[in-house]
């Protein structure tokens, strides 16, 4: 395993990090379990989860999961431990966004569904544009003061967001964001824009997810329970059946797949920390460690980007002169 630091900080994380949404919905506990006992002893220290992960079943479950695992035996400490705040967890109009009210109350309920006194990193699963900055770094400070937060990351934020989140951390003394969690893959590269132009000026971890769009560029489309299997992703794959079909081209004269290509293709970015995978099963999840023995050159990065293009590099020079 290859370890990296999360972002300015001094801890670190694989290069890989393994991603829970799937545990209690599409991947049952004791399966759930296995999965995180390899992925230990891989060694990958890298765990992302949000609070409401599980829906659709129960929101909050996939920590219970995690909480059940930690508490088998002494594993608390040998993972950099990640999850999220900001989705409708109950009823009532408070129990969402990112006031103060909310944050305090999220924290204090992940806390216990994932049986321990700490969240190594806290993210923010989306901008809070009703909530001023001072009030979300208030509540933020006070959870790190308390010991139950290391590290304050961000999720689904604009270069916008991020730059004010950190002038305010700035001002307030504070470390502010080390990381963001953003959609990024061969597929969505909008971000090339503006959001790691930002999270390289502020020496922020940036940590993708669905690095496969849900599992479309790992190649061939096939019936199954798993998200590959959704109608919406077989139709992703009949609308963009020609870049799949270059691509797989492109990967069986590399002899590679085209799931370790594309995670290979992310893990080549300098400023990508980490791409989480989200293994429905142990073969997805031993089949990722291939994506870090694999060099692109120059001459494939360019194949790529003629299959897939970004957006034309960062702003304003992508779309002005």
């Amino acid at each position: 395993m290859e370890y990296t630091s999360l972002g300015r900080t001094g801890v670190k994380v694989s290069r890989l990090c393994l991603g829970t949404m799937n545990f209690g919905t599409q991947t049952e506990e004791k399966q759930s379990f296995e999965i995180m006992d390899k992925a230990l002893e891989l060694g990958i220290n890298f765990f992302d989860s949000a609070d409401v992960y599980g829906w659709g079943v129960k929101k909050g479950l996939t920590e219970e999961i995690i909480g059940r695992w930690l508490a088998q035996g002494n594993r608390r400490d040998q993972i950099v431990l990640a999850t999220k705040v900001h989705g409708q967890m109950k009823d009532g109009i408070n129990d969402r966004g990112l006031s103060a009210y909310h944050i305090k109350r999220a924290c204090e309920d992940s806390l216990k569904r994932l049986k321990t006194d700490h969240i190594d990193l806290y993210q923010m699963h989306h901008v809070e544009r009703t909530t001023p900055w001072e009030e979300i770094w208030q509540a933020m400070e006070q959870l790190v003061q308390e010991g139950k937060v290391t590290y304050i990351g961000s999720s689904n934020f604009a270069a916008l967001h991020i730059a004010q989140a950190q002038c305010e951390a700035k001002n307030r003394h504070f470390l502010g964001l080390t990381s963001e969690q953003s959609l990024y893959n061969l597929f969505n590269r909008m971000i090339e824009l503006e959001v790691i132009p930002a999270c390289r000026e502020y020496n922020m971890a940036l940590i993708p997810w669905s690095p496969l769009s849900s599992g479309v560029l790992a190649g061939k489309a096939e019936k199954n329970t798993g998200r590959r299997g959704q109608d919406q992703n077989q139709e992703a794959f009949k609308s963009k059946s020609r870049q799949l079909e270059d691509f797989t081209i492109l990967c069986d004269d590399l002899k590679e797949s085209p799931a370790d290509v594309a995670l290979a293709w992310l893990l080549h970015n300098p400023v990508v920390t980490a791409p989480i995978i989200g293994p429905r099963t142990m073969e997805q999840l031993t089949g990722s460690l291939r994506a870090l023995e694999i060099q692109l050159d120059d001459e494939t990065l360019k194949k790529i980007d003629a299959i897939f293009p970004g957006p034309g590099g960062e702003a304003p020079e992508a779309y002005a002169w």
